[in-house]
């Protein structure tokens, strides 16, 4: 574990009364996607009101389980054997989040890794709210080429040093998001927080052991997943956001996706449908549990089942694509066409 100070100038800035008082950027690195993976390390850079850095800490986190790709992240199984496990950090983790929002880089992802960790641990993380900096920058309208991290710090002058290391990109996310916050409270820019509602149980199935590699893998870039979708966990019915941009049509093979569109999805899922689902709806697109004329795209994984869906699509001809090749659209989605 790690920690350290630092201090700057306040801003000039004439502050937003509304802004929360302090937020927790955290990266975490993981097993993969799927309910049933772990977490392998965590960071959290503590951030003033104004973003200013008040200190930060790292830690590794036995997952009790492969650490899956290994060739991404970099933590192999002997160097997490003697790190301690959640629950022998939870308390600390929870001193970092208290009374603060949750900044991550496509932060629904880290809040739900973060989320069912405690669960597990029969506890409660420390957070009500979240913020995610893709929604911000969109916010923002800052003009990056697309969402992903190492976008965001270039636009900043933010220098990369280890990608994939928790630490790392949360120290990139910190300096990152303190000028998009100056520049959000600059233009009194209503931060995009959303609610975060914990767990309240977990039941655990057969988990994987070295050599049998329950899910694919995400960091802070949004990589792909090769395992399979296990429906493990209790979660809370949700109401979706209203999709605030029209409809554009149908995809067209070899375009982008714009916003607007209307997607739905079919069968199973390698990455958890919820994540999938928010995804889409971060990146300004509508996500519909029906099928109708009206739906510009269909995601299965599975395009020869003979669900509802998949019948519906071939009578009305909407496009039909597979979860990795949705997962690369949504890396660059088209901005909605401005009234």
């Amino acid at each position: 574990m790690l920690e350290d100070r630092a201090t700057a100038a306040p801003s000039a800035t004439v502050w937003p009364a509304a802004y929360p008082q302090g937020y927790a950027v955290v990266d975490v690195e993981t097993t993969g996607l799927a309910r049933d993976d772990r977490i392998i390390s965590a960071a959290v850079y503590r951030l003033d009101a104004r973003g200013e850095v008040e200190d930060h800490w790292y830690t590794l986190v036995n997952p009790e389980r492969d650490p899956g790709p290994v060739w991404i992240h970099g933590l192999t199984s002997e160097m997490l054997e003697a790190a301690p496990l959640f629950p022998d950090i939870a308390e600390e983790f929870s001193t970092r989040l208290d009374g603060r929002v949750l900044v991550a880089h496509n932060a629904v992802f880290d809040w739900q890794m973060i989320a069912r960790e405690y669960a597990r641990a029969e506890r409660e993380a420390p957070v009500r709210q979240r913020l995610c900096t893709i929604a911000l920058s969109k916010e923002l309208d800052l003009p990056l080429p697309n969402h992903k991290l190492e976008s965001l710090a270039a636009h900043f002058g933010v220098v990369q040093q280890r990608a994939h290391h928790a630490l790392d990109d949360a120290r990139v996310l910190a300096e990152a998001f303190r000028p998009s916050l100056r520049a959000a409270a600059a233009g009194s820019v209503r931060l995009p927080l959303q609610e975060c509602r914990p767990l309240t149980e977990w039941r655990d199935t057969a988990t994987p052991r070295i050599g049998q590699q329950a899910g694919g893998y995400s960091g802070s870039s949004g990589y792909g997943n090769s395992g399979g979708y296990r429906p493990t966990s209790w979660r809370p019915s949700r109401k979706r956001p209203a999709c605030p941009y029209p409809n554009p049509g149908r995809y067209e093979e070899g375009k982008r996706l714009k916003q607007g569109m209307r997607v739905a999805f079919s069968g199973d899922t390698s990455i958890e449908r919820d994540l999938l689902e928010d995804r889409a709806i971060e990146a300004g697109l509508h996500v519909s549990t029906s099928l109708s004329r009206l739906t510009s795209l269909l995601v299965t994984n599975d395009p020869d089942a003979g669900t509802s869906k998949v019948v519906k699509a071939r009578q009305y001809g909407t496009p039909v694509i597979d979860e990795a090749a949705f997962g690369q659209l949504l890396r660059d989605v088209e901005p909605a066409s401005q009234p």
